[in-house]
């Protein structure tokens, strides 16, 4: 593997820039280019037009947030970590709606089931500040779709890439300032990307194991990665004045997604979300704004050794994992202004997830056919909160408090029942210490009770191995956050450090035979450093750093490893912004991560090698309704890997030698062109 230590040039930059900002004196003008921060996290906006590489937003928020890791599972459909935190310990939130993915091998996480075209800005929030949805332990990822517009508008898009990338898609909104409707689809294809080193999917697993039964087979050797296709449509009415209504439906269909580093594929991975909110405005005194929303997700996802060589000559032997899942929720939210300037909301949450999962097997695979892997599990949960947000001259705190009361039951009687209540809160306050100048920080406590796979997931192997532990409790944070926002001149800067508690946090253990989930008292903490530096109106830097280490306050029953798992080490990106013209900007980029020396290898995980690598992009706006976009992802080809191999996750390995680790893809050309009217 091609090794890079540009790393501290990073650091270096970041420096530098913070040096050169305290001897200047005038402020440049803000440009659209630069991301607009939010005092608790991060905030991208105009993501549908900047994003345009690929669908994948978990790429896009590794690339622009220092604190969000990406984990890789295929050319699309990858994973998030922020802050050392994956899965359900973080929220994501689709226009308010929660969804979930149905495989519990995480091909299909939260953030694969919308696509960048469709997305107007991502909030990324760091901490338990967040009472008005379901699980939000140690963050959130909330989604804001684009909106249906007055007049008539439209996009029309293509997208061409290196290993025959192909994407086409289409938007179209309009109507009166009374109705309003929008309608977007899309359809992408690629083929197989190739590492630094040349090697495509089914070359990365030779190269691993020339032996091993989970190659592919000749004649699906040079399969398409994966072909995806969506629509989003939407209709807000104007019902009266202070009346409205918004519904929202979008449809995605992926067909043969490879997962290289596992042993399945997806045959498809389709998923419905649907949304309805209606909000009524000030209804009186007590009623600034009252909403009542509605979401409903379903996804399906069979994954297959179709295309391998474990399924035998023509797929005779072929094993297919069938899973579908359904998450459905309803709030009820008022605010209202207090007589002395106090904020106030008040909320009623409600939601449901169904998780259910069978296997069919052919031929020698038959013995595992119609075994029940996750047994039709309900998660319902019902809480109440309440909000509150008052100014005190150069202070602004603000308040919250949830209560949960959450069951999970499977379908079958041979599993138990589980119940959990949970007491959430927070206080998070700004100071204003002078202009340009606030000091921010927060103490919040929160929970998220294990999921149907943590619990009752059983494999067919030895007569049907349990590998969930139905006696986990349910992990809480307790987490202290201090930041400092600082606009001087031309610098901004937001430096951040943060501390986190996690009791009965859920770690999977590899060196037990069954109930492989374990509650362990564990700790993160970290800091994290964003900024921007404008030397020009026309010229500014911005830059990013993110550190965490987790640790177990002890090592899990059979092991010594006191490391969390899946804890990235030290990351940063620098980038250099030319904006050239009014709408035209050129952007050079650096991401780089250190070497990953601390990692949990009780389970699984190993030493991953520091990288960085150089993208280039050049926005050009050709007329006023033409824009294209060109650009060179990973400019010198490096070899490299983002995502360890912890066995939560099941990879592919062999007796001889570690986890497969997936490689990320080498040099990457891209072009896109849009009409805009």
């Amino acid at each position: 593997m091609k090794k890079t230590q540009i790393l501290p040039l990073i650091v270096c930059s970041g420096l530098c820039a913070a040096g050169v900002a305290a001897e200047q004196e005038e402020q440049a003008d803000e440009t659209e280019e630069m991301p607009e921060m939010v005092v608790e996290g991060t905030r991208l906006d105009d993501i549908a037009g900047k994003e345009v590489k690929s669908a994948d937003l978990a790429e896009a928020l590794s690339k622009k947030v220092s604190s969000v890791s990406m984990v890789r599972r295929s050319g699309i459909a990858n994973d998030i970590i922020l802050r050392g935190q994956k899965k359900d310990n973080i929220n994501i939130l689709i226009d308010g709606g929660k969804i979930y993915g149905a495989c519990p091998n995480r091909m299909d996480p939260p953030t694969s089931h919308i696509l960048t075209n469709n997305i107007e800005s991502v909030e990324v929030t760091e901490g338990p500040y967040d009472v008005e949805n379901f699980g939000t332990l140690s963050g959130a990822v909330k989604i804001t779709t684009k909106e249906p517009e007055e007049g008539m508008h439209g996009e029309i898009s293509l997208n061409v890439g290196s290993w025959n990338y192909l994407k086409g898609a289409a938007t179209l909104t309009g109507g009166t300032d009374r109705v309003r409707a929008m309608a977007s689809i899309s359809r992408e294809t690629s083929e197989q990307y190739e590492d630094g080193d040349g090697n495509d999917f089914a070359e990365q697993i030779e190269n691993y194991d020339p032996a091993s039964t989970a190659r592919y087979q000749d004649r699906y050797r040079d399969l398409d990665a994966y072909e995806k296709s969506t629509f989003m449509g939407k209709l807000y009415i104007d019902v009266t004045e202070n009346q409205e209504l918004k519904l929202s439906y979008t449809a995605n269909r992926s067909d043969d997604v490879l997962y290289p580093s596992s042993k399945m594929d997806a045959l498809y991975d389709d998923s419905d979300i649907f949304d309805a909110e209606y909000i009524i405005r000030d209804l009186g005194d007590w009623s600034r704004e009252l909403s009542i929303s509605y979401y409903n997700s379903q996804v399906e996802h069979p994954m297959s050794t179709r295309y391998r060589l474990s399924s035998g000559p023509d797929s005779m032997n072929e094993k297919t994992h069938y899973l579908e899942t359904e998450m459905q929720g309803a709030k009820i939210k008022n605010s209202w202004d207090l007589s002395d300037g106090t904020a106030m909301t008040v909320g009623l949450d409600f939601s449901r997830r169904n998780w259910d999962g069978v296997f069919e097997g052919k031929g020698m695979a038959s013995m595992v056919d119609g075994f029940v892997s996750i047994d039709d599990v309900d998660t319902d949960n019902a809480a109440i909160f309440v909000e509150a947000e008052k100014n005190f001259g150069n202070f602004d705190l603000k308040l919250g408090a949830r209560y949960d009361d959450t069951s999970i039951e499977p379908a079958g009687s041979m599993q138990p029942s589980n119940d959990y209540s949970f007491f959430s809160a927070y206080a998070f306050g700004t100071y204003g210490l002078q202009e340009g100048m606030k000091l921010f920080g927060g103490i919040g406590r929160s929970a998220r009770v294990p999921d149907a796979r943590e619990l009752y997931l059983r494999m067919p192997m030895m007569g049907g191995m349990m590998i969930g532990n139905p006696d986990l409790d349910q992990v809480t944070n307790t987490e202290i956050d201090l930041g400092l926002e600082l606009h001087s001149g031309n610098l901004y800067l937001k430096p951040k450090v943060f501390y986190s508690w996690l009791g009965d946090f859920i770690i999977y253990n590899d060196s037990k035979m069954m109930r492989r989930f374990d509650n362990v008292d564990s700790t993160i903490y970290g800091f994290s450093l964003d900024g921007s530096y404008s030397f020009t109106d026309q010229l500014y830097l911005d830059f990013g750093l993110a550190w965490q280490r987790g640790e177990k306050d002890e090592a899990q029953p059979g092991q010594t490893d006191k490391d969390l798992p899946e804890i990235p080490p030290l990351k940063g990106n620098v980038s250099l912004n030319w904006v050239y013209m009014d709408d035209s900007l050129a952007r050079a980029e650096v991401v780089a991560s250190d070497s990953w020396t601390r990692y949990d290898a009780d389970n699984g995980e190993q030493e991953l090698d520091s990288w960085a690598i150089l993208n280039l992009k050049v926005e050009h706006a050709l007329t006023k309704h033409i824009d294209v976009v060109l650009g060179i992802d990973n400019v010198f080809d490096e070899t490299y890997a983002v995502s360890n191999t912890y066995k939560d996750l099941t990879l592919l390995e062999s007796g001889s030698q570690e986890v497969i680790l997936m490689n990320e893809p080498g040099r990457y050309f891209y072009l896109n062109a849009a009409y805009k009217f």
